[in-house]
Order: C-alpha cells, then structure tokens, then sequence
C-alpha cells in the first residue's frame, strides 16, 4: 500500500484508539492518560508503516527503532506519572474542567480527537521514510539517526536528573537548577523537540520528506507557548514563589546556554 494512503489509515486508526482511551479517562476521572495514549499512539504508526508500507526493511527497521524507542520511553515515563499522582489530575486538565464547567467530557472527547489528528500530521516524516524505496540509506538518514542518539540522551538524562531531585527530601518545594536544568528551565523539552528535528533530518532522505519540517515546527510552538513551557511555568510559580522567579531570571527558558548572574 502507498505509504502516504497508509499514513491516513494510520490517524483514523489513532482517532479510534483515542476514542477508547476516552472512555476509560472517563471511568478513571483523570484526564491525563491522554498524554500517555498519544505517546504511544507513535508506536503503532510505525508499526502499521512496517508490515504495510513499501520501504525496503533496513529502512523500516530503522524507523521502527528511532520512533518506537522514543514513543514506548515517553509512553512509559508518563504513564508512571500519571499512575504515580492518580487520582489527582494535571493542572492543564483541571484548568480546561473549570472552563468547560456543564459537559467537561464532551469537551475532552473533542481534545482527544484533536490529538489524534494531530499524531497524524506530526507522523508526516515517518510516512515520507516509509515511502522511501531506494536501496541504500543516505546521508541525511545517518545523521538524523546521530542527532537522534544524542538528544534521546539527552531527554532521558533531564527526565532521571529530575526525578533523582525530587526523591530527596531536603529537596521538597526547592528548583531544581542542578545536571542540565542548570543551563535550561526546560532541558526534557528541548531534547524533545531535537527527537523531532532528527526525525525531520531522516526524512530529508526521502523523496517529499521536506514536507517533515512541520513536525518540529509545531513541536517547538506547543512546547513553549502552548502546553509545555506557560503551564509549567504557572505551575512552578504558583508552588515556589520567588525561588522560581530568581532561577527564571539567571537560566534560559528552553535553548541551554550557561546561567546568568540574577538581577
């Protein structure tokens, strides 16, 4: 089957998966198992791009390896999360509750979905890859693979670093401003925005795999105006005060770079 007819399967297929998850968010009361289904929402894209999609094997293997290792970590990660806090609810979805005060879950049904669609269009590099037929991988697929390897690193490193703060308890209601977090507000975001700029990269391998470029495009406008950064911002604000003012003031907000002198 065309890869790019398969890649519309796939987000009908993501827009059914999501309608389940729906309805057991809904039993659970907790909205943020959202962000886990969509994690591995990926997973199963490339999983459909493998056993359908016309790309030669070793470039099939390799899609499967550079998005399900990313997508099944996150997935994981998250999931932990959100079983960890249950039955406490995000902040982001408690605030979308109180906005949407008479139907709330009619209102997540539609949030769901949107997140279906948009697992479809972020997943355009992988169809341009799965699409890919020549015999030989190129070199922008190698170094897509490179940058791949070191920002997964990369996240994975912010994500432990913040845990390993957060389990001590002379930590409680401090910044965490030590390992990476030193250099950027939002180390776990900005490596996972460069996974979507590898992800871009493999794809300029492949015929129509300029199109890609949208999906760190997007990435980096959700993750510092929309759902990543202002939320957590508010949140980090809200729970630390002006502890969390001084670290804005000396730490950049998403690119690393060395930490400023506070004002």
């Amino acid at each position: 089957m065309n890869a790019w007819i398969l890649g519309g399967v796939a987000t009908n297929a993501v827009m059914v998966f999501m309608a389940v998850v729906w309805v057991a968010s809904k039993r659970a009361n907790n909205a943020g198992w959202v962000d886990v289904a969509w994690s591995y929402s990926f997973t199963g894209v490339v999983a459909l791009l493998f056993w359908l999609g016309p790309a030669p094997d070793f470039r099939k293997i390799l899609l499967c390896v550079l998005v399900g290792l990313w997508s099944l970590r996150l997935g994981t990660h998250l999931a932990i999360r959100v079983g960890k806090h249950h039955p406490v609810e995000d902040s982001r979805y408690a605030a979308l509750r109180e906005q949407f005060p008479k139907r709330p879950w009619l209102m997540f049904f539609g949030f769901f979905q949107a997140q279906a669609v948009l697992v479809g269009i972020l997943s355009i590099p992988f169809f341009a890859v799965a699409a890919n037929t020549a015999p030989a991988l190129s070199t922008w697929e190698i170094t897509g693979a490179a940058l791949w390897l070191l920002a997964i690193a990369g996240e994975s490193l912010a994500d432990s670093q913040l845990s390993a703060f957060r389990t001590l308890p002379d930590n409680r209601g401090k910044v965490c401003d030590v390992g990476l977090w030193k250099y950027s507000r939002h180390p776990n975001y900005f490596f996972e925005w460069m996974i979507w700029v590898a992800f871009a990269v493999v794809a300029l391998g492949s015929p129509g795999g300029w199109l890609g470029i949208v999906s760190p495009v997007i990435m980096f406008y959700l993750l510092t105006q929309v759902t990543g950064i202002p939320p957590a911002e508010a949140q980090s604000l809200k729970s630390r005060g002006d502890a969390y003012r001084s670290y804005q003031d000396r730490t950049s907000p998403f690119f690393p770079r060395p930490p400023r002198s506070a004002t």
